[in-house]
């Protein structure tokens, strides 16, 4: 397998396919269960590329599909071998939010609203040690380390000299005024945040409290952009012990156009760099 395979991404754009040719054939999940002698929750998890699909998986639909042409089974059945290969993230062990990590790895853009913290690909290690042993205080120093090297690792697209990902940041006034480890803490990330703001594909933006209510005031969420056609948008919304991807067209559209609400509602580049510098001197004080 080719080392720029992510498998993430391949289970998704399989688990697309396997749910189009079962549109074709005009059948319900439920019914291919049922000819499979499988749960109809298996067939909805291979559909929406939550599950590794083995080759057995591909051979077996492609029958109850009548797929006739063998290129067709033949292309399934390698995307089902790249499928179950492993990620960079894997090394790491068991990470609770790898299906994002392998989504992230792939997008060609990215963009993110924080109300609390500092987003992660632009966080500097100290800020993320600090942010981990708050947020998980019963965390092993190991699985802190782990964690905190796992996200300096992804920090990696943001900085590739050939596709750097593309990325939108709006930030929370509170994000700059939650103490996190320290000041001298803080002072160093806040001007980590200008420095990374100054990347040409690189965006931040602060929305300040007078703002009043906006649409963001939900919670976290993340839009990330695919460049290949075949692979649709996808919101990403974290939870303390599961995760949730939007993938339908109108729930996708319905954040952006929140998004959008989100950076006309914030001080624009120059105004959010300069705020960001005003905040970072009070903690040199």
């Amino acid at each position: 397998m080719a080392s720029n395979v992510n498998p993430t991404v391949r289970r998704r754009r399989l688990g697309q396919e396997l749910r189009r040719l079962r549109e074709l054939k005009g059948m319900t999940a439920e019914e291919v269960a049922e000819r499979l002698l499988v749960s109809q929750s298996k067939i909805s998890r291979l559909e929406n590329g939550r599950r590794s699909i083995s080759q057995r998986d591909v051979r077996d639909l492609c029958g109850v599909y009548e797929v006739e042409d063998q290129r067709i089974v033949d292309s399934l059945m390698e995307m089902a071998r790249d499928s179950r290969q492993q990620g960079w993230w894997h090394t790491f062990g068991d990470i609770p939010y790898s299906v994002y990590i392998g989504l992230e790895t792939d997008a060609e853009s990215l963009r993110v609203y924080e109300p609390q913290l500092v987003t992660g690909l632009l966080q500097t290690r100290a800020y993320a040690e600090a942010l981990v042993q708050g947020a998980l205080p019963e965390t092993s120093t190991a699985e802190i380390e782990k964690r905190v090297q796992v996200r300096m690792r992804r920090q990696e697209r943001i900085t590739a000299e050939n596709t750097p990902l593309r990325l939108w940041v709006v930030l929370d006034e509170a994000a700059l005024k939650r103490v996190v480890g320290s000041r001298l803490v803080m002072r160093e990330q806040l001007e980590h945040l200008i420095e990374m703001s100054q990347l040409p594909h690189v965006t931040v933006q602060v929305l300040p409290f007078e703002v009043g209510a906006h649409p963001g005031l939900n919670g976290q969420y993340a839009i990330l952009e695919f460049t290949d056609a075949a692979d649709s948008s996808v919101v990403y919304l974290e939870g303390v012990t599961s995760d949730l991807y939007l993938e339908k067209a109108q729930d996708v559209q319905k954040y952006a156009v929140m998004y959008e609400h989100l950076r006309a509602q914030s001080l624009n580049v120059e105004q959010s760099r300069q705020y960001i510098s005003d905040v970072a001197k009070t903690y040199a004080d």
